[in-house]
């Protein structure tokens, strides 16, 4: 029930003047009575408050989780039965158990955020260090291509950059297909060892 529409009431008295139990407020209640409700809701909300604030810690979402279990012992009300316990032990039941899934709530998602920028962190590490790498890769590439002889170095950019096959680069280069097949051995024998490949 909202809280602009419930009454706030002194103490619950019979005709005697004496206070009626917790028990008979929330049977009450279960039967529609609001304004039983809002005299068991003044009984309760202290207990519920202080309990769900120490669990919790957090002062508004302790607000937040006293008013849900508040709104479900409304709800629930009907559901009550005073021979399995008494309202208050209901009540701070039903407290415990909110707060404590409030608190599991908010740690997994601490986690999940945890692990999502952990990822994050982890993917953009990943990718500069392999930028990095590859471009050390060229750079040492270039180096040793610069090593090699023209004819070593027309050739291997031919055959493994452009993708000629080696008949296609001696008629290209305009040389004889053993002299091509010598050079590419060689050049990629000199590239090996100067890229510090083991064989």
């Amino acid at each position: 029930m909202p809280e602009h529409e419930r009454v706030r009431a002194v103490a619950p008295a019979g005709d005697d003047g004496v206070p009626e139990p917790p028990e008979v407020l929330l049977s009450r209640a279960g039967l529609g009575d609001e304004e039983a409700f809002a005299q068991f809701y003044d009984h309760v909300t202290p207990s519920v408050f202080g309990l769900v604030r120490r669990i919790v810690r957090d002062h508004a979402q302790s607000e937040e989780v006293t008013q849900d279990v508040l709104v479900e012992l409304w709800r629930t009300a009907p559901r009550f039965d005073p021979e399995r316990g008494s309202a208050m032990t209901w009540a701070m039941t039903l407290a415990h158990r909110r707060a404590v899934d409030r608190v599991r709530s908010a740690q997994a998602s601490t986690d999940r955020e945890r692990k999502a920028a952990y990822t994050s962190e982890q993917r953009s590490f990943d990718e500069v260090s392999e930028k990095v790498d590859a471009k050390m890769e060229r750079r040492q590439v270039q180096r040793c291509l610069g090593s090699l002889t023209e004819l070593q170095r027309e050739s291997v950019m031919l055959a493994f950059y452009q993708g000629y096959t080696y008949p296609e680069v001696a008629t290209l280069l305009k040389v004889p297909l053993g002299t091509i097949k010598t050079r590419m051995r060689d050049g990629l024998i000199r590239l090996r060892d100067c890229m510090g490949v083991s064989r």
